[in-house]
Formats: structure tokens, sequence, C-alpha cells
């Protein structure tokens, strides 16, 4: 039964894995919306936000989590999942360097950081990469 239980768990992530797509940018906005709803910000944090300026702030950073979570890309227990992220966030980039800005970016918590400021940390980090500079841009751009 034990082993019929681990088939069935791999299984159900491979499948899991297959089903994941990018979001477009309406879905990306949706999702931004229902995190604003549960979790609050002043209207300087959320202008801040909305700049793509995330600061170091726990409010902040609960707003990311949940974002990355939603989006498919963060689990708390093994932390961003580079192949999505550099599919959703490559822009004009390959795949192939956008997946190694983000692979240089992740680490696994060893330090055993909470959730959201370990999300917090590759999140700055690919924010500061080419990825980061496009995805920017991008936001700004589409926002006027």
């Amino acid at each position: 039964m034990k082993f019929f239980l681990v088939i069935l768990a791999v299984v159900t992530q491979t499948y899991a894995e297959d089903e994941w797509r990018p979001k477009n940018m309406a879905e990306l906005n949706a999702i931004r919306q229902e995190c604003f709803k549960e979790y609050p910000l002043s209207e300087e944090q959320l202008q801040k936000i909305k700049n793509f300026e995330y600061t170091d702030e726990e409010p902040a950073r609960k707003v990311l989590l949940c974002t990355v979570k939603k989006l498919g890309v963060f689990c708390e227990r093994e932390g961003y999942n580079a192949d999505r992220v550099a599919k959703q966030f490559k822009m004009d980039l390959d795949e192939a360097e956008a997946l190694a800005i983000v692979e240089g970016c992740l680490d696994k918590n060893l330090e055993g950081s909470s959730a959201d400021v370990w999300a917090y940390r590759g999140h700055e980090c690919v924010v500061a990469s080419k990825i980061g500079d496009r995805v920017k841009a991008y936001f700004l751009k589409s926002k006027k």
C-alpha cells in the first residue's frame, strides 16, 4: 500500500508539473489584486509595489509570497521552481539564459528563514538581473 501511495504521489506531481503554464498579463494582474485583498497595504506600500519596488517589510513580503505561490512558481517547502520562473519571466531572453540567471539566484534556505523572507531574497536577486530590468520595463510600460 505504501508503495502505491509513493507511485501515486510521483504521478500526481508529474501531472501537476505538466499542467502548469505561464500566466498572461490579465491572470497576473488578477493574482496581484487577490493578494492585495488578502494582505492589505498602506497606500505608500501599494504604490511602491505597483512600481516594482518591494520593500523588505513583512506586509510587502507577504504580498510577494502570495503572488509567487498563486503563480505556481514558489513552494514553501522547495522554494522557487527555476524552470517556471524562467518561463514566466524570460521576456525576450533565451530561455536557457533566463534559467541560468534564475538558478544563480536560488538557495535552499539553509538558514531556515520564513517563507516570505526566502521568497523575497530570491525575488530581489532576479529583479537585480537582466530579467528584472526587462520585467520592470514591461510592467511600467503596460501601466501607461
